[in-house]
């Protein structure tokens, strides 16, 4: 158990050395039509049920929830529900918190909010994170897990889509430090499939933008009818100005 922790400090150790120059890959752009996308939410719902339940819990979001997304609840019940069998239910997971912590190094994260927590005004908005972090993993032997990622160096979780992207290993070389001559950083310059997926590159940067946007989604159920509330109440407000400045003109028009 030390030299792991010992090797997972260095490992994180060298991957900030690495990142700290160019302060960490830019952010891909997320495909924020998916949003508006049924069919694409309701597969990044298969996606986030087959992939993600397993370890991570959405604690805040109901099962029955997902009759937003075109769903019924024969569907819901048939393809989408392996640790409940009430539709009603909270996303929970029966992974033992203690258990997952000694595996992983930390427990996984609740993912009802995670889009909305991961913004990041200068890089981009949640999606656009995890859109580039579940694009971004590769082999790394040297690590605890097996794998390693460009967005989140060090990361404790494993790649759990490599079935669908297949095996990358990531390109580097060294530069020298545009701060510092007497020092090199490592540079990305691309992936290297080593084994080919289950989904060719374009169908699986479709399928996480499918996942992503229902993580999105998940964060927010209510956003489109937020947003159709709001302009409605704008829109409102503006015609009660009107005519509230026409009473009052027509009220005092007779003093002067």
């Amino acid at each position: 158990m030390k030299k792991f922790i010992l090797s997972l400090l260095a490992s994180l150790a060298m991957a900030t050395s690495a990142f700290a120059a160019g302060g960490g890959i830019a952010w891909d752009k997320f495909p924020a039509d998916k949003l508006n996308d049924m069919a694409a939410l309701q597969n990044g719902a298969k996606l986030f049920v087959n992939y993600c339940l397993n370890c991570h819990s959405a604690a805040f979001m109901r099962y029955n929830r997902m009759r937003d997304i075109g769903l019924t609840d024969e569907q819901i019940k048939g393809n989408l529900m392996f640790a409940t069998d009430k539709v009603g239910d909270l996303m929970k997971v029966s992974l033992d918190a203690r258990q997952a912590k000694e595996w992983f190094g930390a427990t996984p994260p609740d993912l009802t909010v995670i889009a909305r927590s991961r913004a990041d005004g200068a890089k981009g908005s949640g999606a656009d994170y995890l859109y580039t972090y579940l694009r971004t993993f590769y082999r790394d032997d040297a690590k605890a897990t097996g794998w390693n990622n460009l967005a989140f160096p060090s990361v404790g979780m494993p790649h759990v889509l490599w079935e669908l992207q297949g095996q990358r290993i990531a390109k580097f070389e060294e530069e020298k430090d545009p701060h510092d001559a007497s020092k090199v950083v490592h540079v990305f310059k691309g992936f290297e499939q080593v084994t080919p997926g289950k989904l060719k590159p374009e169908e699986f940067d479709s399928a996480m933008g499918d996942l992503v946007a229902y993580l999105q989604w998940m964060g927010e159920p209510v956003q489109k009818q937020r947003v159709r509330l709001g302009v409605a109440v704008l829109i409102f407000l503006g015609l009660f100005t009107f005519i509230a400045w026409r009473l009052n003109a027509a009220y005092w028009k007779d003093i002067k």
